[in-house]
């Protein structure tokens, strides 16, 4: 498949743009060092962000790559779709006069300009330590498996869809995260020995792979990464209506068409629609976003205030700039229907009394929870009320069932790619000491 056939498609173009070298360095100049970095504190993942910065301001940019790779295994996407106001660039001192160092701006710049010139190669020691199998592929298996892999792990990475990258490749859009930047992260990855394995949906009759398949394989110790792929469904009467959709099934066919995967008769919208999009997160504002992109005309219907939305705030204020409109402590009492069971319009409790207003198309954006496909394939491994896993403290992520490790969103419910990575990084540190101490015993001979 072409990287470079979105071309034809302007307005998915990247809207974050990169810094010149210049720019990057100018930017950087500008860090105080701080002797108390609040920068860093702010980081859930504690990047060592003004060392990196440092070697960016004297142009040293194989060191300033080198100090990410030491907490950060996804520097290109976390520059990208953190939300720094709330983190780094919340903290930096700098920001009190609202003008913070453009910390992911320079993240994404060094990581970019190392993947174009190729610069480092990271030392693997080699693969001794013990195997383990990653099911999923989205920021929190990628960090697990490069974590292991740079510690002589030989890893290898299940993934149910036909190319590397959950969420990342088939989540985010193409113009906050181009799909190009996934790609070569995840061939840094495979770069450190990990290996891929595609179009295998762990614990389903068709790939015939389960859990415990995988330890009879030989794997010392599995990891759990897989999301939560199924969507909340809104309980409201006419929620099964035609056109009323998934905004996660939207954006998946959306990215798809931008890649030139699928044609234009998949994507579940047409130019002039009037587009509905349920919820106040990050899905519900790339949803909104890319239907304004395609030619639709979006409200964005949300039950609690502006203030309360959990959205990224600048996702929220481009949106606005690019002529999404807002309805605010607004919820769906129910979706109407024309003759042919398609969605017209929508019942909504607004603050000033009950309305009805006309609408073409609705995507959902209400949040996700777990599938169930491994947990009801696998004895042993128990899950709360919402289906969410269960892990404990020692070894840090182990689930009810020994030797299988489970983190990200699928124990600690839908957050951000940086949440994710910084809870599997956690767990990484679990099963390097699980995997450790069952060799050792083998080795006593117990």
């Amino acid at each position: 498949m072409n990287e470079d056939n979105t071309h034809h498609l302007p307005y998915f173009d990247e809207v974050n743009k990169m810094y010149t070298m210049r720019e990057a360095i100018e930017e950087a100049k500008r860090c105080l060092h701080c002797k108390v970095p609040q920068c860093k504190k702010g980081c859930p993942i504690e990047n060592n962000i003004p060392d990196f910065i440092h070697e960016l301001s004297k142009g040293n940019m194989g060191e300033a790559m080198a100090i990410l790779h030491e907490k950060t295994n996804l520097p290109a996407i976390c520059g990208r779709v953190c939300p720094h106001e709330k983190q780094c660039e919340g903290h930096c001192v700098l920001g009190r006069r609202d003008n913070p160092v453009r910390v992911g701006k320079l993240e994404s710049f060094v990581a970019q300009f190392d993947a174009e010139m190729n610069l480092t190669h990271e030392r693997i020691p080699e693969k001794t330590r013990g195997k383990v199998a990653v099911i999923g592929s989205g920021p929190a298996g990628l960090t697990v498996a490069g974590d292991l892999a740079r510690q002589g792990f030989n890893v290898t990475i299940f993934e149910g869809q036909p190319e590397p990258g959950g969420v990342l490749m088939y989540g985010i859009p193409e113009y906050r995260l181009p799909k190009a930047v996934v790609r070569n992260e995840i061939k840094r990855i495979e770069a450190l020995g990990v290996h891929f394995v595609t179009n295998c949906l762990v614990g389903s009759p068709e790939s015939g792979v389960t859990v415990d398949s995988l330890f009879a394989q030989g794997f010392d110790a599995i990891f759990m990464g897989t999301g939560t792929a199924l969507p909340q469904n809104l309980n409201v009467p006419g929620a099964n209506l035609r056109r009323v959709t998934q905004s996660t099934d939207f954006l998946h066919n959306v990215n798809a068409y931008v890649e030139g995967a699928l044609p234009y008769e998949m994507v579940p919208l047409r130019k002039g629609d009037r587009v509905a999009v349920i919820g106040g997160g990050n899905v519900a504002m790339d949803a909104a976003r890319t239907a304004q992109r395609l030619g639709g005309d979006v409200t964005v219907i949300y039950r609690r205030t502006q203030e309360e939305m959990p959205a990224i705030k600048s996702e929220y204020e481009d949106a606005v700039k690019e002529g999404v409109k807002f309805m605010w402590k607004t919820n769906s009492i129910e979706f109407l229907g024309n003759e042919k069971g398609r969605v017209r319009a929508i019942r909504l409790a607004t603050p000033d009394g009950e309305h009805t207003v006309e609408f073409d198309r609705v995507f959902l954006a209400i949040g996700s929870r777990p599938a169930s496909r491994i947990v009801g394939t696998t004895k042993g491994i128990d899950v709360d009320e919402k289906g969410y896993v269960i892990v404990g403290d020692r070894p840090k992520g182990m689930t009810t069932r020994r030797g299988v490790f489970a983190g990200g969103d699928v124990v600690h419910r839908p957050q951000t790619v940086v949440l994710a990575m910084k809870a599997a990084k956690e767990v990484a540190v679990g099963i390097a000491q699980y995997v450790d101490a069952i060799k050792l015993l083998e080795e006593c001979g117990q």
